[in-house]
């Protein structure tokens, strides 16, 4: 066992002797020590419960026979980092979340890990971890909110939140309307109920094969969600035995896999930041390009929250990652030969699974969409791409060309917004919000719920080399590359130039010429860093484009 290294024979006694200042019996010690990492912490929602999780997977593994051992991980809330420079502290933890996990990992030496993540950055960011220790891994996330209900029965969720914020700004909302989503929109404890971030996160790890049947969907309160952790908890042991290793599973044909669904359901554009960033730690390269050819030849079959008004607890209900996994298999979609942290193939775990509710899930002959619910679009604008999430997209929007409104944050746009200073027709432009111009490339949650808040989505699109929610709806369009803060296009954009937007052929074009393209490039001097010590700071010397997964290089 890897634990040897800490525990056998006479040089390792002083090492030994402190596993006996933990209280651990000699029993204990000679078994598998699983390490457990625990992202329990009391201002996350989706992991206020974490705690129990982890005691239902500790005893799972104590039932298999192993030892184990607990140790944290960080997580940040995006909701309420929401809107200010929190934010700014989102995305960069999906790094120190790896980094801190390879460090007690390896330092302990552990046979085996069990993650028990949840919200946005804290699953990718595990898996990254997973990748680069490859020792046998598991995960067990702590599942989906529920729905929210309004006193009048409508169903809502915290994208309603934010927009009803838009709302009242509109003046279509008093304060009272607004008091009324806060109390309703987040009922329970669990990752917010929509196809965000986070959930779009836990399903692709199903997806992958690196989580049992249901880590996606089961609701966080759900005694179910109990059960599967503690049935996680023995499956590592089982995975230990075998010596079943991450990049096992983690295999090109897997992310190839991980791709499909998430186009299929209808994930969170930050989707197309984390997994390329998961696969260079498991030495797999995946492209921006990669993501359109999938994209056309996978149906989209959800339109959950935001793009629906149906919610993770739907999808469970209907059968899970597991159904839409089914359905896609009629159309020779996945790679079903591939090993899953079940100790079986995708073929086998799906093969029993079933589509119980065809207006959830769609069927493969008869999609929401026929292509995937993400776009990558190339042009001037972002030579090296943009990501927009075109299943949330209004028809009429799927082709806009209007006049930039151009600002350099999130700050300057939002108060414009609020205003009434936006008209129908503009195209926002919010740069210098990147992953080194941010720095951390922060979500733009705030400024396109607004947008739809006020009625808006209609007729105004968003671009930015800057990030969204998983919560966001409408043209808005992502992950521009190269950002303004690299010399990127975008950031010689004047206000009032045409922009030209075609998702349906993949086309985003600043009407302009190549010729004053280059005479603003003359005259562009990069702005100060917005941030100059800390953490933030090293971060932006490190990381690389968008377009790359944001990885530290």
């Amino acid at each position: 066992m890897k634990s040897d290294n800490v525990k056998i024979g006479v040089d390792r006694a002083p090492n030994k002797s402190l596993m006996y200042a933990l209280g651990l019996t000699e029993e204990e010690i000679k078994r598998p020590l699983i390490g457990v990492v625990s992202s329990y912490n009391e201002i996350v929602p989706g992991h206020m419960h974490l705690d129990k999780i982890a005691e239902a997977v500790k005893a799972g593994v104590r039932a298999a026979g192993g030892t184990p051992i607990l140790f944290p991980a960080i997580a940040v809330c995006d909701g309420i980092a929401m809107g200010h420079i929190g934010m700014k502290y989102s995305l960069v933890t999906r790094d120190l979340i790896a980094d801190s996990t390879e460090a007690m990992a390896i330092a302990h030496q552990f046979d085996g890990l069990v993650m028990v993540p949840n919200c946005d950055k804290n699953v990718p960011g595990l898996l990254m971890a997973a990748a680069r220790i490859n020792v046998p891994t598991i995960f067990c996330a702590g599942g989906p909110m529920l729905a929210g209900r309004l006193p009048d029965g409508r169903r809502t969720c915290l994208s309603h939140m934010f927009e009803a914020v838009g709302a009242y700004h509109a003046g279509k909302l008093d304060e009272d309307g607004v008091q009324s989503y806060v109390e309703h929109a987040c009922p329970s404890c669990g990752s917010c109920s929509g196809m965000y971030t986070a959930n779009s996160m836990n399903c692709l790890t199903e997806a992958i094969g690196m989580a049992l049947r249901g880590n996606g969907t089961v609701p966080a309160p759900y005694s179910a969600r109990i059960r599967l952790a503690k049935e996680t908890g023995m499956q590592i042991m089982k995975l230990v035995e075998k010596d079943i290793r991450p990049r096992d599973i983690m295999t090109e044909a897997a992310f190839h896999n991980a791709e499909t669904v998430d186009m299929a359901l209808g994930c969170s554009t930050n989707t197309m930041l984390h997994l390329p960033a998961i696969a260079h730690e498991a030495g797999v390269d995946i492209s921006f390009d990669m993501a359109n050819e999938i994209s056309s030849k996978t149906p989209n079959l959800c339109h959950l929250a935001p793009a629906g008004d149906t919610f993770m607890e739907d999808l469970e209900a209907a059968g899970g990652v597991y159904a839409v996994m089914k359905e896609l298999t009629k159309g020779d979609l996945l790679d079903t030969s591939v090993m899953t942290v079940s100790g079986k193939t995708m073929g086998e775990n799906i093969a029993c699974a079933d589509n119980l509710n065809t207006d959830i899930i769609r069927p493969f002959e008869d999609p929401f969409m026929k292509t995937g619910g993400i776009a990558v679009l190339k042009g001037n604008i972002a030579p090296d791409g943009c990501v927009v999430k075109q299943s949330a997209v209004l028809p009429e929007m799927m082709k806009h060309e209007g006049p930039a409104r151009v600002f350099d944050s999130e700050e300057d746009a939002i108060r414009v917004i609020y205003d009434g200073g936006i008209r129908p027709g503009d195209v926002v432009v919010i740069r210098y919000e990147g992953p080194k111009g941010g720095p951390g490339m922060r979500e733009m949650l705030n400024p396109t719920s607004a947008i739809a808040g006020m009625g808006l989505d209609a007729s105004v699109a968003l671009i930015t080399d800057g990030r969204f929610s998983g919560a966001t709806r409408g043209a808005s369009i992502g992950h521009v590359s190269p950002e303004a803060a690299s010399g990127g296009n975008i950031g010689l954009v004047h206000e009032g130039d045409m922009i030209s937007i075609d998702i349906a052929n993949k086309t985003i074009e600043l009407k302009v010429s190549d010729e004053e393209l280059e005479e603003r490039r003359k005259a562009w001097v990069c702005p100060e860093p917005k941030v100059k010590t800390g953490y933030l700071a090293r971060y932006a010397k490190l990381v690389s484009s968008a377009d790359k997964g944001a990885i530290l290089e």
